[in-house]
């Protein structure tokens, strides 16, 4: 086993929604790297999205989505451990324990949790308030060395840090590593602009481009994409909605059809009706393949359970073996 392979990854997603071209070049590509380098944990957060509370139907059918994603994405469960959340209850029952040592000063001065309140006012539940902690069992009761995350959850990761470091001291033992963020190599790093003119491109904004997304719907959303009455100097810099889509046709399109569209620009001739025509049909070339796959994954039924069922075996082989260690260090184990 090669160095790397000895490190353990952990990654969840929330089944919110499909995957989108930002999911899949900010996260999910890697993750397809990552698997043949790493020990790598990814499981869809079906408790973490209960703090919302999705409807039965929404649930089974966002947790199916996503997995079919993943899988069509080139995760591949031969190589990488791929889990729903809910089918390991140790991670729940190390959630508990952990929670006993999260103090109420320190998890409603988290950022997330704040905002979430000041979005919502009237579901202000426990879940949300503790949400790091469940996310902290996530990660550590596989003992990860590395977490991909975002500048949103950075926050919550340096919670998972602080809860690993207290249990280690309390009980005298470095049972936990100190898991870190995973950081790509800059060539891997791409932050994918939404439709809308600014920001990334999100689930919940409105402004993204679905792996799944049929390609009429497609055109729809690139035409309407934020651009301006065009440039008036040659050479000019572009304003953000401009970098957004030319960014977006750097990710998809070939260098010729981008060296084209940018020196229309500086010419101060471009047409951008023509340039979102041709980044439609290159998002479209480029998604065609992983949505057929999506699809096909998806209708079989037999192949997800599978997936899942073996996933939630080795995820649960590994939880049990850390909460083992868990309990006899609080005292939990009987030995009488």
């Amino acid at each position: 086993m090669t160095e790397k392979k000895q490190k353990t990854v952990v990654s969840g997603i929330r089944p919110t929604g499909n995957l989108h071209l930002g999911n899949y070049f900010g996260a999910v590509r890697s993750f397809v790297k990552m698997q043949s380098e790493y020990r790598c944990y990814f499981f869809i957060a079906d408790l973490h999205s209960l703090t919302t509370h999705p409807t039965p139907d929404n649930l089974q059918a966002g947790v199916k989505q996503v997995l079919a994603e993943y899988l069509a994405c080139g995760i591949d469960p031969e190589q990488a451990t791929i889990f729903i959340q809910s089918d390991v209850p140790e991670v729940v029952e190390l959630y508990t324990f952990l929670n006993m040592n999260a103090y109420l000063g320190e998890l409603e001065r988290t950022t997330s949790f704040k905002e979430k309140a000041r979005q919502n006012p009237d579901n202000v539940n426990a879940g949300l308030l503790t949400y790091p902690v469940l996310m902290a069992a996530d990660i550590i009761i596989h003992k990860a060395h590395f977490v991909p995350v975002g500048k949103d959850q950075e926050q919550n990761l340096e919670m998972a840090r602080k809860f690993a470091t207290r249990f280690n001291h309390m009980y005298g033992h470095r049972l936990f590593p100190l898991p870190k963020p995973f950081t790509f190599d800059g060539h891997e790093m791409i932050k994918v602009p939404g439709l809308d003119g600014s920001g990334k491109m999100g689930k919940s904004e409105g402004n993204g481009i679905f792996l799944y997304e049929d390609p009429a719907d497609i055109r729809k959303k690139v035409m309407r994409a934020v651009t301006d009455s065009g440039p008036t100097m040659m050479n000019q810099e572009k304003p953000e909605p401009i970098r957004n889509l030319f960014t977006l046709m750097k990710i998809v399109s070939t260098p010729e059809t981008v060296a084209f569209f940018d020196g229309q620009y500086n010419q101060c001739v471009i047409r951008y009706g023509d340039m979102k025509k041709q980044l439609a049909e290159d998002i479209i070339a480029f998604t065609a393949p992983i949505r057929e796959r999506i699809l096909a994954i998806r209708n079989d039924e037999v192949y997800l359970a599978r997936v899942a069922r073996e996933g939630a075996e080795k995820a649960r082989e590994s939880a049990a073996k850390t909460l083992a260690e868990v309990k006899a260090l609080i005292g939990l184990k009987r030995l009488w």
